[in-house]
């Protein structure tokens, strides 16, 4: 995706006109009547039930655009989380809209202090392929809790789920609340240079850079939900069986292109053979079939089939073992998009799928000798997206949650933590910037406002000039001086 500034036509009725024309129609109406609590209510209510009604057509969308998913890993995985997102907006809203009380300092008695959430005005959602609809409506859901008007940009690379998108918006809301826009690389270029409120973008590091180009021109503030290398790390102690279960349902929902997937496990060095073994059977267990499978999805498309087919082997040729899990000894090929689970044994930091996300069912095994030594190699890496550790130990994990640093955590098992309403998701450094989900949601589309209430009378009032005794009394009292 080339985010460099597109030009804009002088013809009248261009992609980009058009677009800014969207933006321009948005920013009047939310000037004109900015939502107040039962707008936002209304329009989470009703997005809810529409997502509610057409879940079939969701289900048919997502299907089309991967060549193969199942239904219950769009239910779950997609549809769950955001009418999750939406239902714990709605019963909290008047709660998050009420002006807090602040404290206010000895000082400036009897004066008063409050916060204020008031909606940032026209928003952007730049979203991704791999979770078409949760990645799209779960920020929507923040957004519009907050107040404001939503353009939506889905991904090209899942064009039935935003066409599917564009439809429902369109029978829901009036497009100058909001609206979603379909198109490729130049609409995401010329989306990226509006000069929203808030710009959220999820996706890959290098593009988000570009994002973050784009947004500068305008000072747009940008939440930037990326990815990286999320570890899983088992404990000695930890029972391996399960470890493995956990671990791999993890990495093969959705075929591994989900962004909070265990990129690699940390393992202890004699637990390695074993580790293996209960891979098969897991992999056995789990999908007896690939090719011949509803339930094992396909890769996106050809193009990211073949870059992870060029991870695999160029891992094997710098000396790494590849272990390919077929059970049913399938042909799975960039043909049927089915890339079967892969365990990479040796690898080393010169490989490339060391140093990438690897967004598909290959899955690197890092053996450590000691768990600092596992403490110290993931201290020593970009912070990612998620950790996961594996430990009933509860000092130990306690410890380890206060010596490493990433997005997010879940203990004893894979993903769960992204599905909380209640905690916030996002990266750091390299993964990302800004949080979301929930109450973060709210807050992150909104201006968070200060406001001091001045009595009628106080005793800072006596601190202007001309400056005498007095004023020095109380300078003398207040700086200790």
């Amino acid at each position: 995706m080339d985010l460099a500034k597109p030009s804009v036509g002088d013809g009248s009725g261009s992609p980009q006109q058009d677009l800014r024309a969207r933006f321009e129609a948005q920013r009047a109406a939310f000037l004109s009547a900015p939502p107040g609590r039962a707008r936002r209510a209304d329009a989470l209510r009703g997005l809810e039930q529409a997502l509610t009604r057409q879940k079939d057509r969701i289900i048919e969308a997502i299907a089309a655009d991967f060549g193969g998913r199942a239904a219950e890993e769009t239910l779950a995985l997609d549809l769950f989380p955001v009418l999750n997102e939406i239902r714990y907006a709605r019963r909290r809203l008047k709660q998050w809209m009420r002006p807090r009380r602040a404290p206010v300092g000895w000082q400036f008695w009897p004066g008063r202090a409050r916060i204020m959430y008031q909606p940032l005005g026209v928003v952007g959602i730049l979203s991704t392929w791999n979770y078409p609809l949760f990645l799209s409506f779960a920020p929507l859901a923040g957004a519009l809790a907050a107040g404001n008007h939503v353009l939506l940009k889905p991904s090209e690379f899942a064009p039935h789920s935003a066409e599917w998108m564009r439809c429902l918006i369109a029978g829901l809301f009036p497009p100058e609340y909001v609206d979603v826009v379909c198109g490729g690389p130049e609409v995401a270029a010329e989306f990226s240079h509006l000069p929203f409120g808030r710009l959220l973008f999820t996706g890959s590091a290098a593009v988000g850079r570009r994002i973050l180009r784009a947004a500068s021109e305008n000072l747009t503030p940008v939440t930037l939900e990326l990815g990286g290398k999320s570890p899983a790390l088992v404990h000695a102690e930890y029972p391996l069986r399960k470890a493995v279960r956990r671990i791999l349902a993890g990495k093969l929902y959705n075929a591994g292109q989900t962004c909070v997937a265990p990129d690699y496990v940390l393992l202890l060095r004699e637990r390695a053979a074993a580790f293996v073994e209960a891979a098969r059977q897991e992999v056995a267990s789990l999908y007896p079939r690939l090719a011949a499978n509803p339930d094992y999805t396909r890769i996106i498309h050809t193009r990211h089939y073949e870059r992870l087919a060029r991870l695999v082997e160029d891992a094997r040729g710098k000396g790494a073992e590849v272990i390919e899990i077929n059970p049913a000894g399938e042909d799975c090929n960039a043909g049927n998009r089915v890339f079967p689970p892969v365990l990479l044994l040796g690898v080393r930091e010169e490989m490339a799928v060391m140093q990438e996300e690897i967004f598909g069912p290959v899955l690197p095994v890092v053996l450590y000798r000691t768990l600092e030594e596992a403490v110290a190699y993931l201290r020593a890496r970009p912070q990612p997206l998620a950790l996961y550790y594996f430990d009933e130990n509860s000092t130990r994990v306690n410890e380890l949650l206060a010596a490493t640093s990433a997005g997010g955590v879940t203990v004893n098992d894979c993903i769960m933590h992204v599905g909380q309403p209640s905690l916030p998701f996002g990266g750091i450094g390299p993964s990302g910037m800004g949080h979301y989900h929930g109450f973060d949601g709210f807050e992150t589309f909104s201006k968070k406002k200060g406001v001091f209430l001045q009595a009628r009378w106080s005793p800072l009032s006596l601190l202007v000039p001309p400056y005498g005794r007095r004023a020095r009394w109380i300078l003398k009292f207040l700086v200790g001086a």
